[in-house]
Protein backbone atom coordinates (compact mmCIF):
# COMPACT_ATOMS: atom_id res chain seq x y z
CA UNK A 1 0.00 0.00 0.00
CA UNK A 2 2.86 2.36 0.77
CA UNK A 3 4.42 1.70 -2.62
CA UNK A 4 1.11 2.44 -4.40
CA UNK A 5 0.81 5.73 -2.54
CA UNK A 6 4.41 6.58 -3.47
CA UNK A 7 3.72 5.88 -7.16
CA UNK A 8 0.70 8.21 -7.09
CA UNK A 9 2.79 10.96 -5.52
CA UNK A 10 5.51 10.52 -8.15
CA UNK A 11 2.95 10.65 -10.97
CA UNK A 12 1.43 13.87 -9.66
CA UNK A 13 4.89 15.37 -9.24
CA UNK A 14 5.83 14.45 -12.84
CA UNK A 15 2.63 15.99 -14.25
CA UNK A 16 3.22 19.12 -12.23
CA UNK A 17 6.81 19.36 -13.46
CA UNK A 18 5.76 18.99 -17.10
CA UNK A 19 3.05 21.62 -16.70
CA UNK A 20 5.46 23.99 -15.05
CA UNK A 21 8.03 23.41 -17.79
CA UNK A 22 5.48 23.96 -20.56
CA UNK A 23 4.34 27.22 -18.96
CA UNK A 24 7.90 28.38 -18.58
CA UNK A 25 8.62 27.64 -22.25
CA UNK A 26 5.50 29.50 -23.40
CA UNK A 27 6.36 32.59 -21.38
CA UNK A 28 10.05 32.63 -22.31
CA UNK A 29 11.44 34.68 -25.21
CA UNK A 30 13.69 33.56 -28.06
CA UNK A 31 13.72 30.24 -29.83
CA UNK A 32 15.44 28.43 -32.70
CA UNK A 33 16.11 29.97 -36.12
CA UNK A 34 16.59 27.57 -39.04
CA UNK A 35 17.75 28.68 -42.51
CA UNK A 36 17.46 26.20 -45.40
CA UNK A 37 17.40 26.88 -49.17
CA UNK A 38 17.13 30.61 -48.78
CA UNK A 39 14.20 30.17 -46.41
CA UNK A 40 14.27 31.08 -42.76
CA UNK A 41 12.24 29.38 -40.02
CA UNK A 42 11.92 30.66 -36.49
CA UNK A 43 10.59 28.32 -33.79
CA UNK A 44 9.58 29.33 -30.34
CA UNK A 45 10.77 27.50 -27.20
CA UNK A 46 7.78 25.13 -27.02
CA UNK A 47 7.86 24.52 -30.75
CA UNK A 48 11.56 23.71 -30.52
CA UNK A 49 10.95 21.01 -27.95
CA UNK A 50 8.17 19.46 -30.02
CA UNK A 51 10.39 19.53 -33.11
CA UNK A 52 13.18 17.73 -31.24
CA UNK A 53 10.80 14.97 -30.17
CA UNK A 54 9.52 14.56 -33.73
CA UNK A 55 13.09 14.41 -35.02
CA UNK A 56 13.98 11.57 -32.62
CA UNK A 57 10.91 9.59 -33.71
CA UNK A 58 11.74 10.09 -37.39
CA UNK A 59 15.30 8.90 -36.85
CA UNK A 60 13.99 5.74 -35.08
CA UNK A 61 11.69 4.99 -38.02
CA UNK A 62 14.55 5.53 -40.45
CA UNK A 63 16.76 3.06 -38.57
CA UNK A 64 13.97 0.47 -38.62
CA UNK A 65 13.46 0.89 -42.33
CA UNK A 66 17.18 0.58 -42.94
CA UNK A 67 17.27 -2.69 -40.92
CA UNK A 68 14.32 -4.01 -42.91
CA UNK A 69 16.02 -3.03 -46.15
CA UNK A 70 19.19 -4.85 -45.11
CA UNK A 71 17.14 -7.99 -44.24
CA UNK A 72 15.46 -7.85 -47.65
CA UNK A 73 18.80 -7.59 -49.41
CA UNK A 74 20.13 -10.59 -47.44
CA UNK A 75 17.03 -12.60 -48.32
CA UNK A 76 17.51 -11.74 -51.99
CA UNK A 77 21.13 -12.86 -51.77
CA UNK A 78 20.07 -16.35 -50.52
CA UNK A 79 19.66 -16.04 -46.75
CA UNK A 80 16.30 -17.75 -46.28
CA UNK A 81 15.98 -16.87 -42.59
CA UNK A 82 16.95 -13.20 -42.80
CA UNK A 83 13.37 -11.90 -42.82
CA UNK A 84 12.17 -14.37 -40.16
CA UNK A 85 15.02 -13.34 -37.89
CA UNK A 86 14.13 -9.69 -38.38
CA UNK A 87 10.49 -10.19 -37.41
CA UNK A 88 11.28 -12.74 -34.64
CA UNK A 89 13.78 -10.50 -32.94
CA UNK A 90 11.08 -8.62 -31.09
CA UNK A 91 9.30 -11.87 -30.16
CA UNK A 92 12.52 -13.32 -28.73
CA UNK A 93 13.05 -10.22 -26.66
CA UNK A 94 9.56 -10.52 -25.20
CA UNK A 95 9.97 -14.26 -24.71
CA UNK A 96 13.27 -14.01 -22.85
CA UNK A 97 11.88 -11.23 -20.73
CA UNK A 98 8.94 -13.45 -19.77
CA UNK A 99 11.37 -16.29 -19.11
CA UNK A 100 13.47 -14.21 -16.75
CA UNK A 101 10.37 -12.98 -14.94
CA UNK A 102 9.17 -16.56 -14.59
CA UNK A 103 12.48 -17.69 -13.09
CA UNK A 104 12.36 -14.84 -10.60
CA UNK A 105 8.77 -15.74 -9.68
CA UNK A 106 9.78 -19.39 -9.26
CA UNK A 107 12.68 -18.45 -6.99
CA UNK A 108 10.41 -16.25 -4.88
CA UNK A 109 7.79 -19.01 -4.47
CA UNK A 110 5.07 -17.51 -6.68
CA UNK A 111 3.99 -20.62 -8.51
CA UNK A 112 0.97 -19.27 -10.35
CA UNK A 113 2.88 -16.25 -11.64
CA UNK A 114 5.75 -18.49 -12.75
CA UNK A 115 3.28 -20.73 -14.58
CA UNK A 116 1.77 -17.74 -16.44
CA UNK A 117 5.19 -16.39 -17.40
CA UNK A 118 6.24 -19.85 -18.59
CA UNK A 119 3.22 -20.05 -20.88
CA UNK A 120 3.95 -16.57 -22.24
CA UNK A 121 7.60 -17.45 -22.87
CA UNK A 122 6.58 -20.65 -24.64
CA UNK A 123 4.22 -18.66 -26.87
CA UNK A 124 6.97 -16.25 -27.94
CA UNK A 125 10.10 -18.42 -27.98
CA UNK A 126 8.91 -21.82 -29.26
CA UNK A 127 11.81 -23.49 -27.40
CA UNK A 128 10.30 -26.37 -25.41
CA UNK A 129 13.65 -27.52 -24.05
CA UNK A 130 13.75 -24.27 -22.05
CA UNK A 131 10.14 -23.41 -21.33
CA UNK A 132 8.97 -26.96 -20.43
CA UNK A 133 11.37 -27.15 -17.54
CA UNK A 134 10.08 -23.86 -16.11
CA UNK A 135 6.50 -25.08 -16.59
CA UNK A 136 7.18 -28.38 -14.79
CA UNK A 137 8.87 -26.72 -11.83
CA UNK A 138 6.10 -24.13 -11.57
CA UNK A 139 3.50 -26.93 -11.65
CA UNK A 140 5.31 -28.74 -8.84
CA UNK A 141 5.38 -25.54 -6.83
CA UNK A 142 1.64 -25.09 -7.18
CA UNK A 143 0.97 -28.76 -6.38
CA UNK A 144 -0.21 -29.73 -9.86
CA UNK A 145 1.70 -33.03 -10.06
CA UNK A 146 -0.34 -34.24 -13.00
CA UNK A 147 0.72 -31.27 -15.13
CA UNK A 148 4.32 -31.68 -14.01
CA UNK A 149 4.31 -35.36 -14.94
CA UNK A 150 2.93 -34.57 -18.41
CA UNK A 151 5.67 -32.00 -19.00
CA UNK A 152 8.38 -34.40 -17.78
CA UNK A 153 7.15 -37.01 -20.23
CA UNK A 154 7.52 -34.46 -23.03
CA UNK A 155 11.05 -33.72 -21.87
CA UNK A 156 11.93 -37.43 -22.02
CA UNK A 157 11.07 -37.54 -25.73
CA UNK A 158 13.73 -34.91 -26.46
CA UNK A 159 17.29 -36.18 -26.48
CA UNK A 160 18.68 -32.94 -25.06
CA UNK A 161 16.29 -32.90 -22.10
CA UNK A 162 15.89 -36.66 -21.53
CA UNK A 163 17.96 -36.78 -18.35
CA UNK A 164 16.09 -33.81 -16.89
CA UNK A 165 12.76 -35.45 -17.64
CA UNK A 166 13.81 -38.80 -16.14
CA UNK A 167 15.12 -37.08 -13.01
CA UNK A 168 11.85 -35.18 -12.62
CA UNK A 169 9.79 -38.34 -13.08
CA UNK A 170 12.04 -40.12 -10.58
CA UNK A 171 11.27 -37.54 -7.93
CA UNK A 172 7.57 -37.83 -8.71
CA UNK A 173 7.58 -41.62 -8.25
CA UNK A 174 9.60 -41.41 -5.03
CA UNK A 175 7.12 -38.91 -3.63
CA UNK A 176 4.27 -41.29 -4.47
CA UNK A 177 6.09 -44.30 -2.99
CA UNK A 178 6.29 -46.19 -6.31
CA UNK A 179 9.78 -47.59 -5.68
CA UNK A 180 9.58 -50.20 -8.46
CA UNK A 181 9.15 -47.58 -11.19
CA UNK A 182 11.59 -45.28 -9.41
CA UNK A 183 14.26 -48.00 -9.52
CA UNK A 184 13.86 -48.39 -13.29
CA UNK A 185 14.02 -44.62 -13.80
CA UNK A 186 17.11 -44.38 -11.60
CA UNK A 187 18.81 -47.08 -13.66
CA UNK A 188 18.03 -45.18 -16.88
CA UNK A 189 19.27 -41.92 -15.41
CA UNK A 190 22.44 -43.63 -14.17
CA UNK A 191 23.06 -45.02 -17.67
CA UNK A 192 22.79 -41.51 -19.12
CA UNK A 193 24.96 -39.78 -16.48
CA UNK A 194 26.92 -42.25 -14.32
CA UNK A 195 28.87 -39.42 -12.67
CA UNK A 196 25.78 -37.74 -11.23
CA UNK A 197 26.10 -38.08 -7.43
CA UNK A 198 22.42 -37.61 -6.64
CA UNK A 199 21.40 -40.36 -9.05
CA UNK A 200 24.13 -42.62 -7.64
CA UNK A 201 22.83 -42.18 -4.09
CA UNK A 202 19.19 -42.70 -5.07
CA UNK A 203 19.99 -45.80 -7.11
CA UNK A 204 22.10 -47.27 -4.31
CA UNK A 205 19.33 -46.62 -1.79
CA UNK A 206 16.67 -48.23 -3.97
CA UNK A 207 18.84 -51.26 -4.76
CA UNK A 208 19.52 -51.80 -1.06
CA UNK A 209 15.78 -51.60 -0.30
CA UNK A 210 15.05 -54.20 -3.00
CA UNK A 211 17.94 -56.46 -1.78
CA UNK A 212 19.69 -56.15 -5.14
CA UNK A 213 23.08 -56.49 -3.47
CA UNK A 214 25.07 -57.20 -6.64
CA UNK A 215 23.62 -54.17 -8.40
CA UNK A 216 24.29 -52.06 -5.31
CA UNK A 217 27.92 -53.18 -5.28
CA UNK A 218 28.27 -52.14 -8.92
CA UNK A 219 26.80 -48.74 -8.14
CA UNK A 220 29.13 -48.41 -5.17
CA UNK A 221 32.11 -49.23 -7.38
CA UNK A 222 30.97 -46.52 -9.81
CA UNK A 223 30.86 -44.00 -6.99
CA UNK A 224 34.44 -44.90 -6.06
CA UNK A 225 35.57 -44.78 -9.68
CA UNK A 226 34.18 -41.30 -10.27
CA UNK A 227 35.57 -39.94 -7.01
CA UNK A 228 32.24 -39.50 -5.24
CA UNK A 229 33.16 -41.75 -2.28
CA UNK A 230 36.28 -42.06 -0.08
CA UNK A 231 38.00 -45.43 -0.18
CA UNK A 232 37.53 -46.23 3.52
CA UNK A 233 33.79 -45.60 3.33
CA UNK A 234 33.67 -47.67 0.15
CA UNK A 235 35.27 -50.63 1.92
CA UNK A 236 32.85 -50.37 4.81
CA UNK A 237 29.74 -50.21 2.61
CA UNK A 238 30.98 -52.87 0.24
CA UNK A 239 31.48 -55.13 3.25
CA UNK A 240 27.92 -54.37 4.36
CA UNK A 241 26.61 -55.31 0.92
CA UNK A 242 28.71 -58.49 0.84
CA UNK A 243 27.40 -59.47 4.27
CA UNK A 244 23.80 -58.80 3.21
CA UNK A 245 24.33 -60.90 0.10
CA UNK A 246 25.75 -63.69 2.25
CA UNK A 247 22.72 -63.64 4.55
CA UNK A 248 20.38 -63.97 1.57
CA UNK A 249 22.48 -66.80 0.16
CA UNK A 250 22.29 -68.64 3.48
CA UNK A 251 18.52 -68.30 3.40
CA UNK A 252 18.61 -70.01 0.00
CA UNK A 253 20.69 -72.95 1.34
CA UNK A 254 23.91 -72.07 -0.48
CA UNK A 255 26.46 -72.29 2.35
CA UNK A 256 29.69 -72.29 0.32
CA UNK A 257 28.94 -69.02 -1.44
CA UNK A 258 27.70 -67.56 1.84
CA UNK A 259 30.96 -68.43 3.57
CA UNK A 260 33.03 -66.79 0.86
CA UNK A 261 30.90 -63.64 0.93
CA UNK A 262 31.01 -63.46 4.73
CA UNK A 263 34.78 -63.87 4.78
CA UNK A 264 35.11 -61.14 2.14
CA UNK A 265 32.90 -58.89 4.26
CA UNK A 266 34.98 -59.44 7.39
CA UNK A 267 38.21 -58.73 5.52
CA UNK A 268 36.81 -55.60 3.93
CA UNK A 269 35.71 -54.05 7.22
CA UNK A 270 36.93 -55.59 10.50
CA UNK A 271 34.62 -53.34 12.54
CA UNK A 272 31.55 -54.89 10.90
CA UNK A 273 30.52 -57.10 13.80
CA UNK A 274 27.85 -59.22 12.01
CA UNK A 275 30.32 -59.92 9.19
CA UNK A 276 33.04 -61.06 11.59
CA UNK A 277 30.57 -63.28 13.46
CA UNK A 278 29.31 -64.90 10.29
CA UNK A 279 32.82 -65.41 8.93
CA UNK A 280 33.91 -67.02 12.20
CA UNK A 281 30.93 -69.38 12.14
CA UNK A 282 31.76 -70.30 8.54
CA UNK A 283 35.30 -71.22 9.61
CA UNK A 284 33.88 -73.20 12.54
CA UNK A 285 31.72 -75.14 10.09
CA UNK A 286 34.86 -75.85 8.05
CA UNK A 287 36.61 -77.06 11.24
CA UNK A 288 39.12 -74.20 11.20
CA UNK A 289 38.92 -72.88 14.76
CA UNK A 290 42.20 -70.97 14.61
CA UNK A 291 41.03 -68.85 11.69
CA UNK A 292 37.72 -68.23 13.43
CA UNK A 293 39.47 -67.14 16.63
CA UNK A 294 41.79 -64.85 14.63
CA UNK A 295 38.86 -63.05 12.99
CA UNK A 296 37.02 -62.65 16.29
CA UNK A 297 40.09 -61.30 18.09
CA UNK A 298 40.66 -58.76 15.35
CA UNK A 299 37.04 -57.60 15.49
CA UNK A 300 37.16 -57.55 19.32
CA UNK A 301 40.21 -55.27 19.18
CA UNK A 302 38.17 -52.80 17.13
CA UNK A 303 34.93 -52.98 19.14
CA UNK A 304 34.03 -55.62 21.76
CA UNK A 305 30.53 -56.95 21.28
CA UNK A 306 28.38 -59.76 22.80
CA UNK A 307 27.87 -61.37 19.37
CA UNK A 308 31.63 -61.81 19.02
CA UNK A 309 31.79 -63.47 22.43
CA UNK A 310 28.92 -65.80 21.47
CA UNK A 311 30.71 -66.82 18.27
CA UNK A 312 33.95 -67.33 20.24
CA UNK A 313 32.09 -69.66 22.59
CA UNK A 314 30.85 -71.75 19.65
CA UNK A 315 34.43 -72.71 18.80
CA UNK A 316 34.40 -75.19 21.70
CA UNK A 317 30.79 -75.62 22.82
CA UNK A 318 31.33 -78.66 25.09
CA UNK A 319 34.09 -77.31 27.34
CA UNK A 320 33.73 -76.89 31.09
CA UNK A 321 33.20 -73.43 32.63
CA UNK A 322 36.75 -73.45 34.05
CA UNK A 323 38.25 -74.38 30.67
CA UNK A 324 36.13 -71.73 28.98
CA UNK A 325 37.43 -69.07 31.38
CA UNK A 326 40.97 -70.07 30.52
CA UNK A 327 40.35 -70.10 26.76
CA UNK A 328 38.54 -66.75 26.81
CA UNK A 329 41.61 -65.22 28.44
CA UNK A 330 43.12 -64.72 24.99
CA UNK A 331 40.06 -62.67 24.01
CA UNK A 332 39.57 -60.68 27.22
CA UNK A 333 43.24 -59.70 27.28
CA UNK A 334 42.82 -57.63 24.10
CA UNK A 335 40.89 -54.79 25.74
CA UNK A 336 40.83 -55.62 29.45
CA UNK A 337 39.43 -52.27 30.63
CA UNK A 338 36.56 -52.16 28.17
CA UNK A 339 33.07 -52.40 29.60
CA UNK A 340 32.10 -55.38 27.45
CA UNK A 341 35.28 -57.24 28.44
CA UNK A 342 34.58 -56.76 32.14
CA UNK A 343 31.01 -57.96 31.80
CA UNK A 344 32.15 -60.97 29.78
CA UNK A 345 34.66 -61.93 32.49
CA UNK A 346 31.94 -61.53 35.13
CA UNK A 347 29.53 -63.77 33.21
CA UNK A 348 32.22 -66.43 32.72
CA UNK A 349 33.00 -66.32 36.44
CA UNK A 350 29.30 -66.68 37.25
CA UNK A 351 29.11 -69.77 35.05
CA UNK A 352 32.10 -71.19 36.93
CA UNK A 353 30.49 -70.18 40.28
CA UNK A 354 33.48 -68.01 41.12
CA UNK A 355 31.44 -65.17 42.62
CA UNK A 356 34.32 -63.14 44.15
CA UNK A 357 36.04 -63.08 40.76
CA UNK A 358 32.77 -61.99 39.13
CA UNK A 359 32.47 -59.09 41.59
CA UNK A 360 36.07 -58.05 40.93
CA UNK A 361 35.44 -58.14 37.18
CA UNK A 362 32.36 -55.92 37.42
CA UNK A 363 34.19 -53.41 39.61
CA UNK A 364 32.45 -50.03 39.78
CA UNK A 365 30.23 -50.49 36.72
CA UNK A 366 27.16 -50.53 38.95
CA UNK A 367 27.99 -46.93 39.93
CA UNK A 368 29.43 -45.55 36.67
CA UNK A 369 27.32 -47.35 34.03
CA UNK A 370 24.30 -48.87 35.78
CA UNK A 371 22.34 -50.36 32.91
CA UNK A 372 20.02 -53.36 33.02
CA UNK A 373 22.71 -55.90 32.13
CA UNK A 374 25.16 -54.70 34.79
CA UNK A 375 22.51 -54.64 37.50
CA UNK A 376 21.27 -58.11 36.54
CA UNK A 377 24.81 -59.44 36.82
CA UNK A 378 25.06 -57.83 40.26
CA UNK A 379 21.82 -59.56 41.27
CA UNK A 380 23.26 -62.92 40.14
CA UNK A 381 26.47 -62.24 42.10
CA UNK A 382 24.49 -61.36 45.22
CA UNK A 383 22.40 -64.50 44.83
CA UNK A 384 25.50 -66.66 44.43
CA UNK A 385 27.18 -65.15 47.48
CA UNK A 386 24.17 -66.04 49.61
CA UNK A 387 22.73 -62.58 50.11
CA UNK A 388 19.19 -62.13 51.33
CA UNK A 389 16.21 -62.21 49.04
CA UNK A 390 15.63 -58.51 49.65
CA UNK A 391 19.10 -57.65 48.32
CA UNK A 392 18.59 -59.68 45.15
CA UNK A 393 15.19 -58.14 44.58
CA UNK A 394 16.69 -54.71 45.11
CA UNK A 395 19.20 -55.24 42.29
CA UNK A 396 16.47 -56.58 40.00
CA UNK A 397 14.22 -53.63 40.82
CA UNK A 398 16.99 -51.24 39.86
CA UNK A 399 17.56 -53.18 36.64
CA UNK A 400 13.88 -52.80 35.77
CA UNK A 401 14.07 -49.00 35.55
CA UNK A 402 17.69 -48.74 34.32
CA UNK A 403 18.64 -48.15 30.65
CA UNK A 404 19.02 -51.27 28.53
CA UNK A 405 22.58 -50.42 27.51
CA UNK A 406 24.12 -50.43 24.01
CA UNK A 407 21.86 -51.54 21.17
CA UNK A 408 21.70 -51.30 17.39
CA UNK A 409 20.47 -47.73 16.88
CA UNK A 410 19.90 -45.90 13.59
CA UNK A 411 22.01 -42.75 13.35
CA UNK A 412 19.36 -40.95 11.28
CA UNK A 413 16.06 -41.65 13.04
CA UNK A 414 17.34 -43.19 16.34
CA UNK A 415 15.16 -46.26 15.85
CA UNK A 416 16.27 -49.23 17.99
CA UNK A 417 16.64 -52.63 16.29
CA UNK A 418 16.78 -56.01 17.96
CA UNK A 419 19.49 -57.16 15.53
CA UNK A 420 21.69 -55.63 12.85
CA UNK A 421 20.15 -55.01 9.42
CA UNK A 422 21.72 -53.24 6.42
CA UNK A 423 18.67 -50.99 5.87
CA UNK A 424 16.84 -49.28 8.73
CA UNK A 425 13.31 -50.60 9.20
CA UNK A 426 12.01 -47.13 10.06
CA UNK A 427 13.68 -44.57 7.77
CA UNK A 428 15.10 -47.06 5.21
CA UNK A 429 18.58 -45.56 5.58
CA UNK A 430 21.44 -47.69 4.25
CA UNK A 431 24.28 -48.57 6.63
CA UNK A 432 23.04 -46.26 9.38
CA UNK A 433 23.04 -48.69 12.34
CA UNK A 434 25.68 -48.40 15.05
CA UNK A 435 26.18 -50.17 18.38
CA UNK A 436 25.65 -47.47 21.02
CA UNK A 437 23.40 -46.36 23.82
CA UNK A 438 20.00 -45.18 22.54
CA UNK A 439 18.59 -41.84 23.69
CA UNK A 440 17.37 -42.55 27.21
CA UNK A 441 13.71 -41.84 27.81
CA UNK A 442 12.81 -40.14 31.06
CA UNK A 443 9.42 -41.86 31.09
CA UNK A 444 9.52 -45.03 33.17
CA UNK A 445 6.74 -47.61 33.54
CA UNK A 446 4.02 -46.62 35.95
CA UNK A 447 5.18 -47.34 39.50
CA UNK A 448 8.52 -48.77 38.39
CA UNK A 449 10.47 -45.80 39.72
CA UNK A 450 9.22 -46.64 43.24
CA UNK A 451 10.51 -50.22 43.24
CA UNK A 452 14.07 -49.44 44.44
CA UNK A 453 12.62 -47.33 47.26
CA UNK A 454 10.22 -50.08 48.26
CA UNK A 455 12.95 -52.73 48.27
CA UNK A 456 15.21 -50.40 50.21
CA UNK A 457 12.47 -49.90 52.78
CA UNK A 458 12.09 -53.67 53.09
CA UNK A 459 15.83 -54.01 53.62
CA UNK A 460 15.83 -51.32 56.31
CA UNK A 461 12.91 -52.99 58.02
CA UNK A 462 14.65 -56.37 57.87
CA UNK A 463 17.78 -54.88 59.48
CA UNK A 464 15.88 -53.38 62.46
CA UNK A 465 15.96 -55.42 65.74
CA UNK A 466 12.73 -57.09 66.74
CA UNK A 467 11.05 -55.36 69.69
CA UNK A 468 10.31 -57.36 72.83
CA UNK A 469 6.60 -58.17 73.10
CA UNK A 470 4.62 -56.57 75.90
CA UNK A 471 3.79 -59.11 78.60
CA UNK A 472 0.49 -57.50 79.36
CA UNK A 473 -0.76 -57.38 75.77
CA UNK A 474 -1.81 -60.64 74.08
CA UNK A 475 0.62 -61.88 71.44
CA UNK A 476 -0.76 -62.00 67.92
CA UNK A 477 0.95 -64.53 65.68
CA UNK A 478 1.38 -64.00 61.93
CA UNK A 479 1.99 -66.71 59.36
CA UNK A 480 5.69 -65.72 59.07
CA UNK A 481 6.44 -65.78 62.84
CA UNK A 482 7.81 -68.83 64.58
CA UNK A 483 5.79 -70.48 67.35
CA UNK A 484 7.63 -70.80 70.65
CA UNK A 485 8.27 -74.24 72.03
CA UNK A 486 5.21 -75.12 74.12
CA UNK A 487 3.51 -78.38 74.94
CA UNK A 488 0.83 -79.43 72.52
CA UNK A 489 -2.56 -77.97 73.25
CA UNK A 490 -4.68 -81.06 73.60
CA UNK A 491 -7.70 -79.50 75.35
CA UNK A 492 -8.26 -76.71 72.85
CA UNK A 493 -11.44 -78.24 71.59
CA UNK A 494 -12.90 -78.98 75.03
CA UNK A 495 -12.05 -75.51 76.34
CA UNK A 496 -13.81 -74.00 73.39
CA UNK A 497 -16.85 -76.08 74.09
CA UNK A 498 -16.85 -75.12 77.80
CA UNK A 499 -16.49 -71.37 76.95
CA UNK A 500 -19.40 -70.27 74.82
CA UNK A 501 -18.25 -66.63 75.06
CA UNK A 502 -15.26 -67.12 72.73
CA UNK A 503 -15.45 -64.07 70.41
CA UNK A 504 -13.84 -65.53 67.27
CA UNK A 505 -13.04 -69.00 66.07
CA UNK A 506 -9.73 -67.90 64.49
CA UNK A 507 -8.17 -67.46 67.93
CA UNK A 508 -8.66 -71.16 68.48
CA UNK A 509 -7.74 -72.40 65.03
CA UNK A 510 -4.44 -70.55 64.85
CA UNK A 511 -2.82 -72.12 67.94
CA UNK A 512 -4.10 -75.48 66.79
CA UNK A 513 -2.40 -75.02 63.43
CA UNK A 514 0.85 -73.81 64.94
CA UNK A 515 0.93 -76.77 67.26
CA UNK A 516 1.38 -79.23 64.39
CA UNK A 517 5.16 -78.66 64.03
CA UNK A 518 5.54 -79.47 67.77
CA UNK A 519 3.71 -82.74 67.30
CA UNK A 520 5.98 -83.52 64.34
CA UNK A 521 8.98 -82.97 66.61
Amino acid sequence: MLWSLLKIVLFVAAVAALTLGAGYLMESQGGVQITAGGMEFTLGPLQSVIAAIVLVFVLWVVFKLVSLLIAILKFINGDDTALSRYFDRNRERKGYQAMSEGLLALASGEGKLAMAKAQKAERYLHKPEVTHLLTAQAAELTGDTRKAEEVYKKLITNEQTRFVGIRGMLKQKLAKGDTDTALKLAERAFALKPKHEEIQDVLLQLQAQKHDWQGARRTLSAKLKHGALPRDIYRRRDAVLALSEAKDIMDEDKPIEAREAAIAASKGSPDLIPGASMAARSYIAQEKPKLAARILKKAWSVQPHPDLAAAFAEIAPDETPQARMKRFGTLTSVKPDHRETRLLKAELALAAEDFPEARRAVGNLAETEPDARVLTVMAAIAKGEGAGEQVVRGWLAKALVAPRGPQWVCDKCHHVHAEWVPVCDNCEGFDTLSWRNPPHSDVAPAGAEMLPLIIGALEDKADEPTAEPDTEAPEVLTPTQEVPDEPPVETAGTDAEKRPDVPDAETVEEPAQTAEPEKAK
